[in-house]
């Protein structure tokens, strides 16, 4: 009587069989390896619905820039105006549902975006940081006046000054609030110097950034 063939499958060419220690352990592996692979691409779509939402708060140049697919920019102008928290998590998720149809080109193209607009925040701040350093000193020291005078000789020097000695007149703390412990009052002066301090080096941040070709403005 011929023995009955055991049941099982052959693995680059060796055969096991079903219930052996090799089978078993070779579906543990392919288990394994199955709920690797689910968790990865939960964490891929995570991450790609969470840069949708990012890309949401990307300015309007930037934006245009990435030329996404219409679905995806309908479906963003939509989770924008939906208010409703469980509609917005709903349409949120079909937000990255189309975020995973991109192409890695794409996605990469988008961090940029991304990464560009954060540089610039952080560059503003810098900027208004500054400002509020220089307006302090100038009116504190005339020095410092007369060294940003040399720094950045296109400002109207003769206004800045002007300014200035009012900002220093308005500085001085009258009797009362002495006498209440507050700090002075600033006034109008102050406020103006601050704002050509700030335009001047917005304009020479603007002026020294690279141009799109890698070349710097004349």
């Amino acid at each position: 009587m011929a023995r009955k063939p055991k049941k099982g499958y052959f693995v680059r060419g060796q055969f096991v069989a079903e219930g052996s220690e090799l089978d078993l352990q070779l579906k543990a592996e392919l288990k394994h390896f199955q709920d690797n692979s689910k968790t990865e691409l939960k964490r891929e779509s995570t991450e790609l619905q969470k840069l949708g939402e990012q890309l949401m708060s990307l300015r309007a140049e930037l934006f245009d820039r990435l030329e996404l697919p219409t679905s995806l920019v309908d479906a963003m102008d939509e989770a924008r105006r939906i208010t409703n928290f469980e509609g917005k998590r709903r349409q949120m998720q079909y937000v990255g549902k189309l975020m995973r149809q991109l192409d890695p080109e794409q996605v990469e193209a988008a961090r940029a975006a991304l990464e560009e607009q954060r540089a610039g925040s952080a560059q503003a701040t810098l900027a208004l940081h500054a400002a509020e350093r220089w307006r302090e000193d100038m009116v504190a020291r005339d020095e410092a006046l007369q060294e940003w005078i040399a720094q950045h000789p296109g400002t109207d020097s003769q206004q800045l000054r002007a300014l200035v000695r009012q900002a220093r007149k308005d500085r001085q703390p009258t009797q009362d609030e002495i006498s209440r412990g507050q700090p002075p009052r600033h006034g109008r002066a102050w406020r103006e110097i601050f704002q050509i301090v700030k335009e001047t080096l917005q304009d020479e941040q603007q002026h020294d950034e690279p141009a799109a070709d890698g070349t710097h403005d004349d």
